[in-house]
């Protein structure tokens, strides 16, 4: 074997696609522990986000597109910015990747022990390989200073259409009960929306109970009769206040096994979304000429490092936003990015930010005094325990 790609989440599963795509003689294997490969999580992407090539890399695994924008509404002030917006489910990940490669895929296959060279899975199996790959998820990282954006999303049947034609990613003109809190509705088909219920936290907690309920009010508040709840959600996206990368790096089981997604800090810093920089972890592994396990491993920290170091500014703007706002003028920010030009906030949202987008974001700003502000500049260390 190759390659053991351990977590068949979103990374790993579209590092198993490219490789198959582009060098079928690598041999690899995906492993799960769950019954299903595919993370659980619905991943969405701005068209602007990626490359051409990259698009057309995850056309079969898009599941829901809209080309007609996307629209954002704040307390007395609504707009609609151009662009396309997607999002791949599990499911249909999990499809494409079954009918592609069903042999490389294993479920059911949790492990009990991690080597450069080999795992063991709990049943006692051991398997060897040239190259190991960690894409288990975040971990309780002690060096990374994290805020979260936690969600409560539900798949809701109505009885008759709902008369969406766009994404609504931000409605804000919500109570902020949490100091930052935002409902993003996803029109699924004509009967069927999504409504995420979103609020940036300081734990990744998320309380089941009343954003139920704030759901359901919502849902009625738009006059949506409701058949039933399809599906349910919940989770929490890290963002990236401050941290040591090369710390998250070494703190893994070995230096020569490579750690993905969120693992990696390889995540939009402000906004929680992974996918795009899944795609490009995809694309450099597709494309190393050397594939052994420190190569790998040492090619995937570099990546992993000079992305963090590259996106200072996010990690400076959401400092900002959980240290110097106060709580119930937090929404105010979000409102200020989403009123500047719909080329700069595609931008933001690509992580293609210039310096003079960055100083439009930040200048005369209306509800953080200066003082406040200055005192985010240094880059923050948690506190180890």
């Amino acid at each position: 074997m190759d390659i053991l790609l351990v977590g068949a989440g979103l990374a790993n599963c579209l590092i198993a696609a490219r490789l198959f795509e582009r060098r079928r003689e690598v041999r690899f294997l995906l492993l799960e522990a769950g019954e299903s490969i595919g993370g659980g999580h619905l991943w969405s992407f701005h068209e602007a986000d990626l490359s051409a090539d990259q698009r057309a890399f995850l056309l079969p695994f898009i599941t829901y597109a809209w080309a007609g924008g996307t629209e954002f509404r704040f307390p007395g002030r609504a707009r609609t910015l151009p662009g396309g917006y997607a999002s791949v489910t599990p499911d249909r990940l999990a499809a494409v990747l079954s009918e592609r490669f069903v042999t490389r895929i294993r479920t059911r296959a949790p492990v009990a022990e991690l080597g450069a060279d080999h795992v063991v899975l709990a049943s006692g199996e051991r398997l060897a390989a040239k190259a190991v790959v960690d894409g288990r998820g975040l971990v309780p990282a002690a060096h990374l200073d994290l805020g979260y954006r936690t969600f409560l999303s539900q798949e809701i049947a109505l009885t008759r259409p709902h008369g969406l034609t766009r994404p609504l990613l931000m409605d804000a003109a919500v109570a902020q009960e949490e100091g930052l809190r935002f409902v993003r509705v996803l029109p699924l088909d004509p009967f069927t929306v999504l409504v995420e219920d979103t609020s940036h936290a300081e734990a990744p907690d998320v309380p089941v109970a009343p954003i139920r309920r704030r759901t359901a009010a919502y849902v009625a508040a738009q006059r949506w009769p409701v058949s039933h709840v399809v599906r349910e959600e919940r989770g929490a996206l890290p963002l990236a206040l401050g941290g040591d990368p090369a710390a998250v790096f070494d703190a893994g089981p070995a230096p020569q096994i490579a750690r993905t997604g969120l693992a990696a800090g390889l995540f939009h810093p402000a906004t929680g979304y992974a996918l795009p920089d899944a795609v490009r972890l995809a694309d450099l592994v597709s494309t190393l000429p050397d594939l052994s396990g420190p190569a790998l491993a040492a090619a995937v920290r570099r990546h992993g490092i000079a992305t963090w170091k590259r996106r200072g500014f996010y990690r400076f703007f959401n400092r900002v936003l959980f240290r110097a706002a106060a709580p119930e003028e937090r929404f105010r920010m979000l409102a200020r990015l989403y009123g500047l030009p719909g080329p700069l906030v595609a931008r933001f949202h690509a992580d293609r930010l210039t310096f003079a987008d960055k100083a439009r974001i930040l200048a005369r700003h209306p509800t953080v005094p200066p003082t406040r502000v200055l005192r985010c500049l240094a880059e923050t260390r948690p506190a180890l325990p």
